[in-house]
């Protein structure tokens, strides 16, 4: 059978997705909107062959365990819908960072996806393959939209996939990225969400977060978007710390970062941060500020990068093997 590859780009959680009412189809318990970052990427690439067992190869290194288990439920996913048995071969490459809090796992899967759909003769939409690579992660589904997109919740593939949102946003935005090198695990955060008792209150604010967030970005109000990305990134912090594991990601460089992005703001730059479950931090700025922020970000004695708006997930010639 033939090979194909994809390429992804990671997500920004603007208003972030935290636990699951099916851990095994990765449905969330509610809605969630991001924006995906480029030029960060995931290229992969994938094939059907006649062999005894699949092999999944990330950064050189084959996967075994968990993460071996979670990219055969979206190869066996499209298997299904293909109607075919062969082995899969599969080799990934990330062009960023993994484990960091820059959402690896979502332009990873989202781009394992787009492959295999590919690569097995699958004539979907994003919409549809969208419910493929949730089955890997719930974030990935909205990397395979692009740019910002919304993952509708739901309990059956028709309801829960992503949709992307149209917005002005896309051109004027720019993201700082401040790489703070502490590993994290989000997978047992996400098993246990249920258990925090500020999860509850978190439950019953999303769905006006959502609502509110669609309407700022149709009406392509910077300011208004990224204030509620912000605000997010507190409660998802609230609700893991109080699980019981008692998760706490951010590290002293990242309050750092937050409190040079409030200056900046105090001084009138359209400037917020953001986090995902992880240590590092997304700065969200414009085109016209972003070199003065980075230039404070990077005070605090980190990584910086540059991102803008990434696009969906596409399939490329250029293949890993």
């Amino acid at each position: 059978m033939k090979k194909a590859t994809a390429v992804a780009h990671p997500i920004q959680g603007l208003a972030k997705y935290h636990g699951m009412r099916d851990p095994e189809l990765r449905l969330p318990y509610h809605d969630s909107i991001s924006v995906c970052t480029a030029p960060s990427h995931t290229k992969t690439t994938a094939r059907f062959e006649e062999r005894a067992e699949d092999v999944y190869v990330v950064d050189g290194e084959e996967l075994s365990g968990r993460g071996h288990e979670r990219v055969a439920m979206v190869a066996d996913h499209v298997r299904e819908l293909a109607g075919i048995d062969h082995g899969v071969r599969l080799e990934s490459e990330n062009s960023f960072r993994s484990n960091v809090g820059f959402g690896s796992s979502s332009s990873g899967f989202a781009a394992a996806a787009m492959a295999l759909c590919e690569a097995a003769d699958l004539d979907l939409s994003r919409p549809d393959i969208s419910t493929v690579a949730r089955r890997g992660s719930s974030s990935a589904a909205r990397a395979v939209t692009g740019a910002f997109s919304h993952l509708h919740t739901g309990l059956n593939d028709e309801d829960c996939r992503s949709e992307r949102i149209e917005t002005d946003l896309e051109d004027e935005l720019r993201i700082v990225a401040g790489l703070v090198p502490s590993y994290k695990e989000t997978e047992q955060a996400h098993e246990e969400a249920a258990d925090s008792h500020m999860f509850q209150a978190r439950m019953a604010h999303m769905h006006g977060q959502i609502a509110e967030l669609r309407d700022a970005l149709h009406e392509g109000d910077f300011d208004r978007t990224f204030e509620l990305a912000e605000h997010d990134s507190l409660s998802l912090a609230a609700t893991t710390m109080t699980g019981p594991a008692g998760w706490v990601y951010w590290q002293p460089e990242t309050i750092e970062v937050f409190n040079r992005v409030r200056e900046l703001r105090d001084e009138g730059v359209p400037v917020y941060y953001s986090t995902d479950t992880g240590a590092s931090v997304y700065v969200n700025t414009t085109a016209e500020h972003v070199e003065r922020v980075e230039n404070e970000v990077a005070k605090v004695g980190i990584e910086t990068r540059v991102w803008e708006v990434g696009g969906p997930a596409r399939t490329v010639d250029d293949h890993l093997f």
